[in-house]
């Protein structure tokens, strides 16, 4: 079946074949739903399992989520928008002060290779763009990323400007120097420790 290629494609880092196969697909009639669930989709599920099984490391995470990003590309023009409807809206980005972005990448990546809606805000993003952003997009829910302690305030005073502005949108927290316990005591809704576990956690907090 030619869809199991783009999904091994996507296992296998390989881009260009991800590419090809994802417009032989398109030209060839399949079901553009087909093609995202069962290609690309189904194939970030399976990166976060070996990931989580310790199989995959973060460099060959990031690879296969970058061939997934190419079929996705090709798909987006057709897709209607039924085929597209996101899992969800999640807005993300790096904590005022803080310029580290390959986590945030990362689990940018693997949330939208996992059907939701990312609006990435990159990276020393202050409160104010959050809530704004979050406010305007009706996002279910913020992704707030830190890699240094001295930003791990910068986590506490968005979480808090959120429950302020009495949205309904929720916050999760992760990044290095994160822990559960920073998460509890700040009142965050959640917090993952790698990109995997990001998904998981946004698909238990919108279903």
């Amino acid at each position: 079946m030619a869809i199991l290629d783009i999904f091994n494609a996507v296992l296998a880092f390989d881009e260009e074949t991800v590419k090809a196969k994802t417009q032989a697909e398109l030209d060839g009639g399949t079901d553009i739903g087909t093609i995202l669930n069962d290609g690309l989709i189904s194939a970030m599920d399976e990166v976060g399992e070996r990931f989580s099984a310790g199989e995959l490391f973060v460099p060959e995470m990031l690879m296969a989520a970058q061939a997934m990003k190419a079929g996705l590309k090709i798909l987006k023009p057709h897709l209607s928008a039924g085929q597209s409807k996101s899992k969800g809206v999640v807005v993300i980005g790096t904590v005022k002060g803080d310029l580290h972005d390959i986590g945030k990448n990362l689990v940018s990546m693997m949330m939208e290779g996992a059907g939701f809606e990312v609006v990435d805000l990159g990276v020393d993003v202050d409160s104010e763009k959050f809530v704004k952003t979050a406010a305007e997009k009706s996002a279910d829910v913020i992704a707030l990323s830190a890699l240094l302690t001295t930003t791990m305030p910068s986590m506490e005073s968005t979480v808090k400007a959120v429950k302020e502005a009495g949205m309904a949108t929720r916050t999760i927290i992760g990044g290095a120097p994160v822990t559960q316990a920073f998460a509890d005591q700040i009142g965050a809704d959640g917090y993952s420790a790698d990109a995997p576990g990001a998904v998981k956690l946004v698909k238990q907090i919108i279903s």
